[in-house]
């Protein structure tokens, strides 16, 4: 058996996705969940990019211990610098340096001949390799670049020290046959090619990233790149859980596995949907809610007398529990402290305090509460990180079907004043929008509000996701509650704190700047 190490760009390009903009908190809330999962690679950001994803990065790099952090950097001296400031104090700093080599991207982009890009790929390997153990080099467009001259590029950068050989079908424009001729025309024309991990990077703009990335392995890649649920630009990347699982099913074929602990891949999706307000289609293969629901009455009946006629992959391999443990309002602080643990969190006594004052909250308004309420508690607990702006006090909203909505919202400001304000709509949530934007004073424009619920039956915790402009600038928000219009509320909030602190940080970078 193969073994395939397992490159996570969630915190990175998944986060590039349109509308996601996670803050350090929820970015350090995945990377330690993408630890207990067990990838081997977590790329944490571009340091270099903002002075927000070089604190994200530091601060992930500094947390996790049992798997290695990078940064994505150009080609560019200060953007290395950045990168090993950000990464120095991790458990196995890497680098992860890329440049263009396809001739549309050097013509029209690079402006360079390429000569000089495999001059300066080879300098920024070199210098890199100063500061970091690992250097991997990416050739980005590689799927539209011209093989003879990768190559060449390829065996440069080995010589000056790359460790790691990332083919990236930037554009999602390949076909998987195509993909793994590529890698094994390189293991043909590169002499060096022995000396380093080859790595395979695959969008899904086409529908064929994970097909990809599995004919790169069949080539010889040995490190798969991709994100949680395959979010990511466009149309995103691809599916780490969907390629680490096809390896474990048709182990038998690929001859190849990875080190993921394959029972954390559904709490590791829900997490990444929650936080990125990102929701996982319900035919998502491995981790949607119709991946094993069957409904045809053939498909049933075969299920029932053996489960293999139509089921290749058990809920519980990936973490599918039809018999968690659930907690009620006669549960004690041990029990619950207990499951918190066996759930993979590390709480403080003062935060487990608090939260289990909103756990009996919960349990005297809902029978049973379920490991996705816990985590949702724990979530909305760890990740409130705006108690210095605007927060909910309380809502009321009248309703009827003669009559008109009405809402009337109470909020605390960021100096602690209260601030009152009524408004009606066309609907509940409407009219209790309108109050919002009255007491804020802003003129908040609604893009996008969906709901769900966490877990099932009619005393559902509902989550709400909503995203927000203001000056042209965008955000997203979500809030969790029992009541649809206080979620509703709380994600609204959520949204526009959010929006403040990112200009908060716009300002600081701009007057760093200067």
């Amino acid at each position: 058996m193969r073994k395939i190490n397992i490159f996570d760009t969630t915190l990175r390009d998944g986060e590039q996705s349109a509308g996601v903009n996670l803050n350090l908190h929820e970015k350090l809330e995945i990377a330690r969940q993408l630890e207990r999962l067990g990838v081997d690679i977590i790329e944490a950001g571009f340091p270099a990019a903002s002075k927000g994803d070089f604190q994200a990065v530091q601060a992930i790099a500094q947390t996790v211990r049992n798997c290695s952090v990078t940064g994505l950097s150009r080609s560019v001296q200060s953007d290395i610098d950045a990168a090993w400031e950000a990464l120095k104090d991790g458990a196995e700093p890497r680098l992860h340096v890329f440049i263009a080599t396809s001739p549309i991207h050097m013509q029209y982009k690079l402006r360079m001949t390429p000569e000089q890009v495999i001059e300066t790929a080879v300098e920024s390997v070199r210098y890199a390799k100063k500061y970091f153990p690992i250097v991997q080099w990416s050739a980005e467009d590689a799927c539209r670049s011209d093989l003879p001259f990768l190559a060449t590029i390829i065996e440069k950068v080995i010589e000056a020290g790359a460790n790691v050989i990332n083919i990236p079908d930037t554009v999602g424009y390949i076909t998987p046959k195509q993909y793994g001729d590529i890698f094994s025309f390189l293991k043909k024309n590169v002499r060096n090619i022995e000396k380093i991990s080859l790595s395979a990077h695959c969008h899904d703009d086409l529908g064929m990233a994970v097909a990809n990335s599995l004919a790169a392995i069949e080539a010889g890649a040995t490190q798969i790149e991709g994100t949680i649920n395959g979010i990511g630009e466009r149309a995103g990347n691809a599916a780490i859980e969907e390629v680490a699982v096809a390896l474990y099913i048709r182990k038998d074929y690929y001859q190849a596995e990875t080190r993921l602990n394959l029972q954390e891949i559904k709490r590791t999706s829900n997490l990444v949907s929650k936080l990125t307000g990102m929701i996982v289609p319900p035919n998502k293969a491995i981790v949607g809610k119709n991946a094993f629901a069957h409904e045809s009455g053939i498909h049933q009946d075969g299920v029932l007398k053996e489960k293999t006629t139509y089921e290749i992959i058990s809920p519980q391999l990936v973490g599918v529990q039809s018999n968690s443990m659930v907690l009620g309002k006669h549960s004690g602080r041990h029990a619950f402290r207990t499951r918190i643990q066996e759930l993979g969190y590390s709480l403080t006594e003062e935060e487990v305090n608090r939260l289990f004052v909103r756990f009996k909250d919960l349990a005297d308004k809902k029978k049973d509460i379920t490991d996705d309420d816990l985590i949702a508690l724990i979530l909305d607990e760890r990740l409130d990180t705006y108690k210095n702006f605007y927060q909910l006090c309380s809502i009321q909203v009248q309703y009827g079907t003669n009559q008109i909505p009405t809402a009337v919202v109470v909020l605390k400001d960021g100096e602690g004043n209260d601030v009152q304000e009524a408004a009606t709509g066309a609907g509940s949530v409407e009219a209790l929008y309108n109050a919002l934007e009255k007491a804020l004073q802003l003129p908040v424009t609604l893009l996008d509000y969906r709901i769900e619920s966490v877990g099932s039956g009619r005393d559902a915790l509902a989550q709400v996701y909503v995203k927000v402009s203001l000056d042209g600038k965008e955000a997203s928000g979500r809030g969790t509650a029992q009541d649809v219009l206080e979620a509703s509320a709380k994600a609204y909030i959520h949204a526009v704190n959010r929006m403040f602190v990112i200009e908060k940080m716009r300002e600081e970078q701009a007057l760093a700047a200067q």
